[in-house]
């Protein structure tokens, strides 16, 4: 079969568009964190801190879970459920050492033992990829890759909640038996933003033929 022709919005799907995202990913944390800090100042030992520093947390760390769950979700909704598992594993995994090394190095805690990081990332990330390639089975009908991908994404943040109140062995277990109304909300906010966001974008990439190929 004749490869197709070269052309010039090739550039702009394979190059242009994945750096404006990386550059995006890298400045939520960089940029935004700091200028929402000073806006909503987050709890410490000494001030109880703004009511409102939970948009901070969803528009940074919330923003990057739904990234690392985004690509697992949109593989299974689009090529089917082994390939959004094993996505989900690999985004899964990454995010996990990060986060952990990152949280470990700014304080004296441990966090690579804390079973609820393993949970809510390497194992919800194989999960929502998963759940939604099972659920879809390969359907390109908008409202079933909606139905797929909300319950995909529901069902990890209802996993994720179970976990901080569980088996997190630091700070997210006392947020969640302190307040569990907003840790609920913190939680599934971002999942549910991901249940309806994913399956618009995937059901736009298949209008350009923007998918793996099945066999």
């Amino acid at each position: 079969m004749e490869t197709e022709k070269f052309k010039l919005k090739d550039i702009g799907y394979g190059l242009v568009i994945p750096i404006l995202v990386g550059l995006l990913i890298v400045a939520f944390p960089a940029v935004l964190r700091p200028a929402l800090d000073s806006w909503f100042p987050p709890p410490s030992m000494t001030s109880a801190g703004s009511p409102y520093a939970f948009v901070t947390v969803i528009l940074t760390h919330g923003f990057a879970q739904m990234v690392v769950f985004a690509i697992p979700l949109l593989l299974g909704l689009t090529w089917n459920k082994w390939a959004g598992g094993a996505a989900g594993f690999i985004m899964g995994t990454m995010y996990y050492l990060a986060y952990a090394g990152y949280f470990t190095s700014i304080t004296t805690l441990n966090m690579w033992r804390d079973p609820s990081f393993i949970g809510n990332y390497i194992v919800c990330g194989i999960l929502v990829g998963y759940i939604a390639g099972a659920l879809n089975n390969g359907s390109f009908n908008f409202k079933r890759m909606l139905g797929a991908g909300m319950t995909a994404a529901l069902t990890v943040g209802i996993l994720q909640f179970i976990f901080n109140v569980t088996v997190a062995l630091y700070g997210a277990s006392e947020m969640s038996a302190s307040n569990p109304g907003n840790a609920l909300f913190l939680t599934m906010l971002p999942n549910i933003l991901l249940g309806i966001i994913a399956p618009i974008i995937a059901k736009v990439m298949t209008w350009y033929g923007l998918y793996p190929m099945r066999h």
